[in-house]
């Protein structure tokens, strides 16, 4: 009897382990996890996986509610970034404030359902299609987070297969869907008063004050993008070839990926390449805050913003300049706001379309990308 019961109680334990648990995921803190993952389906190794809190700790918004972005001025400040997702002439922003404490919002965007994802460790924002086409037909995934990192990035989950999803790169490294690669919906980044200047019909995700932990406006990762400091639950070794909290815009082509830091973006303004073969403008001006800067975001530094544009309008392609402070193309002299919309000129009211990008830390994209080009005016034929 008593053989028995020491079985049960083996057994039960067993069970409560997480699937992934046979020493092979790193779990110092001894978070209980269980899971119907398939773990023994995946394309990179369990133990890069770091275990640090319970799948949905950090809790994602499934019923997002949004307001007129007119009504919003005394809920955001005017400097503070937002992610802005385009679709004709609707418009939804989504502010880095809010997704700082839930990194993921599953919402649904001109009939389109869509997860808009941050992951503050690497200051990456993706928005994935939520639709995957499998052997079972169409499905839609809802996504939550699984309490664990990898290379210091944000691990999502879906609800309907338990598949763990790299926030990063948006592909699905183990379980059912290991393999498959999200969507992405090209987004940007603008300040909070620049969307509101140049869509004033957009609208903006509006939140209640959060019932416990730092409020809304509060970052808990004070100081955390100094330009050296080391990335946290980061355990490889750091390229050197840029500091490891740069910020840099990253493109990507069938052909090649390549990267533009923040340094070069400023010294210029707009940069004209044509990365794989794809012609991009890349527009950067000072005005907007780091999140990630002081613990009040409103007195965080300006570490300005960068968007990246397909430079056609109406089947004419475009080159632009910088001019008396102000976006211009050669072609008619019109002028261009950061959101890309053309606001004086013979062109005014045509808004370019956006390159799928992010601006990501340095070491997280080479971390992931470690073949990645950095763009250098210097280099001949890049400019």
């Amino acid at each position: 009897m008593k053989n028995l019961l020491l079985s049960c109680v083996l057994l039960l334990t067993i069970v409560a382990l997480p699937v992934a648990s046979q020493g092979q995921m790193v779990n110092r803190r001894h978070v209980q996890q269980t899971w119907k993952t398939d773990t023994a389906n995946h394309v990179v190794p369990l133990h890069e996986f770091r275990i640090l809190l319970k799948r949905d700790a950090i809790r994602p918004i499934d019923t997002p509610r949004f307001v007129p972005v007119k009504k919003a001025a005394g809920t955001y400040f005017g400097n503070e970034p937002v992610c802005v997702v385009l679709s004709g002439e609707k418009t939804k922003a989504y502010p880095l404030s809010v997704l700082l404490f839930h990194e993921i919002v599953n919402d649904e965007f001109d009939h389109v359902p869509v997860s808009v994802t941050y992951c503050p460790l690497c200051n990456s924002v993706r928005v994935f299609n939520r639709n995957i086409q499998t052997e079972d037909g169409n499905i839609v995934l809802d996504f939550g987070t699984t309490g664990m990192l990898r290379k210091s990035n944000l691990v999502m989950w879906d609800r309907q297969s338990e598949t763990w999803w790299q926030q990063f790169t948006g592909i699905g490294v183990v379980g059912k869907y290991t393999g498959m690669e999200l969507h992405v919906i090209p987004s940007m980044i603008l300040s909070f008063k620049d969307y509101k200047t140049c869509f004033p019909k957009g609208d903006i995700l509006f939140v209640e004050k959060k019932p416990e932990g730092p409020p809304y406006g509060m970052n808990p990762y004070r100081k955390y993008d100094s330009l050296y400091r080391k990335p946290r639950l980061f355990f490889e070794k750091i390229d050197k070839r840029l500091p490891p909290m740069e910020r840099v815009v990253h493109v990507s082509t069938n052909d090649m990926d390549r990267i533009y830091p923040y340094p070069l973006l400023k010294k210029y303004s707009i940069v004209n390449d044509d990365p794989g073969g794809k012609n991009i403008v890349i527009f950067y001006r000072e005005g907007m805050q780091s999140i990630l800067d002081e613990k009040d975001i409103r007195k965080g530094r300006d570490i300005g913003n960068a968007v990246v544009f397909v430079p056609v309008v109406d089947g004419r392609k475009l080159s632009f300049i910088y001019e008396n402070g102000h976006f211009k193309d050669n072609e008619t002299g019109s002028e261009w706001c950061i959101s890309g919309k053309c606001v004086a000129g013979k062109l005014k009211g045509k808004q370019l379309a956006v390159y799928p990008y992010t601006i990501d830390f340095a070491f997280a994209l080479f971390a992931f990308y470690p073949d990645v080009e950095i763009y250098s005016k210097q280099t001949p034929g890049l400019f």
